[in-house]
């Protein structure tokens, strides 16, 4: 009875480890990839308003087409970018959402309800503040653009506060941040779709078809769901969606256990072992065979929507959002036309949005939740970890601009919607170290100021 308890504790602890290790992965990868977010926006910055910014307008709007025969795609390299390359983004949200549902954050409904209406409060509240400002067409367009939280620069903001910030808290920015996500996907598909053409829905059901099919065979790799992407990319393409659910779709189909196979993994990877160990006087195709076996039983030991997020995630975070950001912060200052009225209310309105209304609405919402009894902070956070994760969550960047590059056509709101969502964005990460360096410094344990008991 005894060593059965001591075992359970054991593959307890032994999971317990593996997941911490996976947070911690996680919030390393995102913590660095803010920098490089941030370098590219300066690089982007820079170049658009120096002496050689034609060529940075020039090289984004320069045509590349895809084609095979008489079917050929040509569109500039800055649709590639906001509507192929950000699929692959999409795809890594869409796993990120798939594992917090079934084991995260997102499992359990008593937990998840703190972050889920925090969340909705951080969208409410700069959604109501930035209508204050834009009450009328075109600006109004722009609503959805302060609503979005950047999950890498406001977690690597987060880590320049060091190690005293409690791990609850940074999971908790984390699981917030998420939940943001799948409202700004739903706010895409929503309301900056365009009239959808249903002829493409056939073209993404059979996108979606192939693969459950190919998942129903027990196919494990990755690289074979390409070209059922692809297809059901492009019928979003031509529903009129915008592409890039392509990603989340595939992300949430996902499986989130290994594929049944003809043996377990771990008797497969014994089997392959002990063939290797034997195979001293085999031939050497004996040996490759066996190695081979041995990696594809090693492969399907971790479930497919984590091993392919882990797979994708460092190419995301230093890749497709740094060529993101180099290709949409680019914002002229010279071409920026701040006299008329509607790019003013964008601006402002942005700007106090991400800055007043994402914590206002964080730290409203969450004291909602628990003053009524639905749900209580996690161990370790207390109001003023609430308030730095309100902060923090103004910082809006990649998002707030992807939502902005669809909101508006006129090259002078948007100009004045990517100036806000930056200069909302700096704001937001100065004061969420401010306000962290100063409680932490002060207080390690980041004592509830006594107006919010």
């Amino acid at each position: 009875m005894n060593r059965r308890l001591s075992r359970a504790r054991l593959r307890t602890r032994l999971a317990s480890e593996r997941a911490f290790a996976s947070v911690q992965r996680f919030l390393h990868i995102e913590a660095v990839s803010g920098i490089a977010l941030l370098a590219a926006a300066v690089i982007a910055l820079a170049w658009a308003n120096s002496s050689a910014a034609q060529s940075y307008h020039d090289l984004w709007h320069a045509p590349l087409s895809f084609g095979f025969g008489s079917l050929v795609i040509s569109q500039s390299l800055h649709f590639w970018i906001n509507d192929a390359l950000m699929t692959v983004f999409f795809l890594v949200v869409g796993m990120e959402i798939r594992r917090e549902i079934h084991e995260g954050s997102l499992s359990d409904m008593r937990s998840a309800v703190l972050p889920i209406v925090a969340a909705l409060g951080g969208v409410i509240v700069p959604a109501a503040i930035y209508v204050a400002f834009n009450s009328g067409p075109p600006a109004l367009d722009g609503w959805a653009v302060p609503t979005a939280t950047d999950i890498a620069f406001a977690v690597g903001v987060l880590a320049l506060l060091g190690k005293s910030v409690p791990v609850n808290l940074r999971i908790f920015l984390l699981a917030l941040a998420i939940i943001d996500d799948i409202i700004a996907i739903l706010i895409i598909a929503l309301f900056y779709s365009g009239g959808l053409d249903y002829s493409g829905l056939l073209v993404a059901g059979g996108g979606i078809a192939l693969v459950l099919a190919l998942q129903a065979a027990g196919i494990g790799s990755a690289y074979a769901y390409v070209v059922p992407g692809a297809i059901l990319w492009l019928g979003l393409l031509q529903t009129g969606a915008h592409p890039t659910l392509a990603g989340v779709i595939l992300g949430m189909l996902t499986p989130v256990v290994p594929l049944a196979g003809r043996e377990l993994p771990l008797n497969a990877a014994a089997r392959a072992l002990e063939d290797i160990r034997h195979a001293a006087d085999a031939p050497p195709s004996h040996v490759v065979a066996a190695a081979q076996r041995l990696r594809l039983a090693q492969r399907e030991l971790v479930p497919p929507v984590t091993r392919v997020q882990m797979t994708l995630h460092p190419w995301v975070a230093y890749l497709v959002m740094p060529i993101f950001a180099l290709a949409n912060a680019g914002v002229s200052l010279d071409g920026l036309d701040l006299a008329r009225p509607e790019a003013q209310g964008i601006l402002v309105g942005i700007v106090a949005a991400l800055v007043v209304g994402k914590p206002l609405g964080v730290v409203a919402a969450s004291w909602l939740v628990v003053r009524m009894g639905w749900g209580m902070l996690p161990p370790g956070v207390n109001w003023a970890g609430v308030l730095l994760v309100g902060l923090l969550a103004g910082i809006g960047f990649t998002m707030s601009i992807f939502i902005g590059t669809l909101a508006f056509e006129d090259a002078a709101l948007l100009g004045a919607a990517k100036l806000g969502v930056l200069l909302a964005s700096v704001t937001a990460a100065v004061l969420g170290l401010g306000w962290g360096a100063l409680r932490l410094r002060g207080n390690r344990s980041m004592r509830v100021p006594a107006a919010l008991h």
